[in-house]
């Protein structure tokens, strides 16, 4: 079965605008039903199906494979708006950004022109990368063997399998054996595929739950070689070419905190005004004319600006870079360094935000009903996808010594 049969009216975007109109519309939709999925613990399927028939999952799509080619900060700017609708939808659909944008540079060969054509036609893009057991996040115990008939086969079991719930491919990072040095390998294979097996509903986190971000086990999966990219030997931190496919890929993961940043404030600000008690003490009718509360959403409001500033910029600069000539290390350089401080800030500052609002709304904001506290709990899971500790080093060693953050694949 082809995706052109599952999303057969997909529309087709060719603005930035209309990107943006449309994230607007299809969010709306989807932050509809968002607290009741919470509170049932229902997975965002149908939000995904809306968001694919929409042409959102296109907006990349290279002018040369049919697509409107728009810049990546639509992409991040149409994540944040999704993320604010329901952070798992946002969270689901970023490795489909990251993937689009990667085999970008594969040209007119296979995968990118079969799996271009499907996303134009509705379909989604899920990884399975990260995995359990591991000395570090970044090894890869799964394999993929290249058999006699010039086939391949890939075995392993993979965790934080996020985005593979509505997918029609994943991506599956692997490593190739009896390499000297070790290759890694980037394999695209379908989720009905023999010997895929998925277990999405072992994913227990306390926060992100709609995201499915479970297990995915690959027994034996038979994989035709021009869907095998074989990446060769991890690349030099310092020597290695540069890219921005980490920045934008950072870019996107602070696009999903700062959404929920903006859903915490707006819809604490709602609870105060409608719900929230005023301190006696404050001699007025509603807590929202209290003037420490106003004063206190105050700060949270410029916290929430500093970030969708710093988002911002850091997704221009990723555009600005991919618009040179030639691809520059200063330009990658300071591309991501900017959206490395967004990340970092948005890990403490979209934290505070969903926990202040909280102690503003006071003790009947915390009425499961009310689903407030996902907020916090999405935004403090998420935001640990990595240490902001590191980003700072990083800032701290360019401000000092001007040393060039290292090539790091998608952490920086």
């Amino acid at each position: 079965m082809t995706v052109t049969e599952v999303h057969p009216a997909a529309q087709r975007i060719d603005g930035v605008e209309e990107a943006l109109r449309v994230a607007h519309e299809v969010a709306a939709e989807v932050a509809a039903g968002a607290v009741q999925r919470e509170l049932d613990g229902v997975w965002p399927t149908e939000a995904l199906a809306l968001v694919a028939g929409s042409g959102l999952l296109s907006v990349i799509v290279p002018v040369a494979h049919g697509g409107p080619g728009l810049p990546r900060a639509t992409a991040v700017e149409v994540l944040r708006i999704l993320s604010a609708a329901d952070s798992a939808v946002g969270q689901l659909l970023l490795s489909h950004f990251v993937l689009s944008a990667a085999i970008e540079g594969l040209g007119d060969q296979q995968p990118a022109t079969g799996i271009y054509a499907d996303i134009l036609a509705g379909a989604q893009l899920g990884n399975a990368t990260v995995e359990r057991g591991t000395r570090t996040s970044q090894d890869r115990l799964t394999t993929v063997a290249r058999r006699d008939d010039g086939t391949w086969v890939l075995n392993g079991t993979k965790y934080y399998a996020t985005g593979t719930l509505g997918a029609t491919w994943i991506a599956v990072a692997a490593r190739i054996p009896d390499t000297d040095p070790a290759h890694g390998a980037t394999v695209f294979v379908r989720p009905d595929a023999p010997g895929v097996t998925l277990n999405l509903d072992r994913w227990s986190s306390f926060g992100q739950r709609g995201t499915a971000s479970g297990e995915v086990v690959f027994d034996n999966v038979v994989v035709d070689a021009a869907f095998v990219l074989d990446e060769g030997p991890d690349p030099d931190p310092v020597t290695a070419a540069p890219s921005v496919l980490g920045a934008f890929d950072q870019a996107l993961h602070t696009a999903v905190d700062v959404g929920i940043a903006r859903a915490a404030l707006e819809d604490g600000a709602q609870f105060v005004r409608t719900k929230s008690r005023p301190w006696f003490e404050a001699g007025v009718d509603n807590a929202a004319d209290e003037p420490h509360v106003i004063r206190r959403f105050g700060e949270l409001t410029a916290r929430l600006y500093a970030l969708e500033a710093l988002l911002e910029r850091g997704a221009a600069l990723v555009d600005k870079a991919l618009a040179e000539p030639e691809l520059t290390r200063e330009a990658a350089a300071a591309a991501s360094l900017n959206v490395a401080a967004a990340k970092a800030l948005a890990q403490e500052f979209a934290v505070e935000i969903a926990s202040g609002v909280l102690e503003l709304a006071g003790s009947s904001a915390t009425d499961r009903k009310h689903a407030l506290d996902r907020h916090w709990r999405n935004v403090r899971v998420h935001s640990l996808h990595d240490p902001a500790r590191w980003k700072y080093v990083h800032l701290g060693n360019h401000t000092l010594h001007g040393t060039k953050p290292p090539r790091l694949g998608v952490l920086l």
